[in-house]
């Protein structure tokens, strides 16, 4: 099952070959991405050893949103020994955030 995750904005879509879902996890993302994706998995009757491929929607996007997607798909595609690609179609050995920009940083308060 080839599995396709986009984290870029507050609502994360996931694609599971041809299904599509959507879920707004926006600052919950980091603790609940997993579940969602293990959930829908589930209700294909899959589970994490059926994904054969993933793709990654790199950027440009949310900062944090790709930052925790990126470790998602990362540890996925090393743990599960499966092919990682950019959402340009290329494969690659780890996917690096594209943030579009420079990060806004701001000043520590104090």
């Amino acid at each position: 099952m080839k599995l396709y995750l986009d984290t870029s904005t507050p609502d994360t879509i996931l694609k599971l070959d041809e299904k599509l879902y959507v879920e707004t996890l926006g600052r919950d993302t980091a603790e609940k991405i997993f579940a969602f994706i293990l959930d829908k998995l589930q209700e294909n009757g899959k589970d994490w050893e059926d994904i054969s491929e993933i793709t990654f929607m790199s950027g440009p996007g949310s900062f944090t949103g790709l930052r925790i997607g990126a470790a998602v798909v990362n540890a996925l595609a090393d743990g599960l020994n499966v092919p990682l690609r950019d959402h340009h179609g290329n494969l690659v050995p780890i996917i690096l955030p594209e943030y579009g920009r420079e990060a806004n940083i701001s000043k520590p308060r104090k």
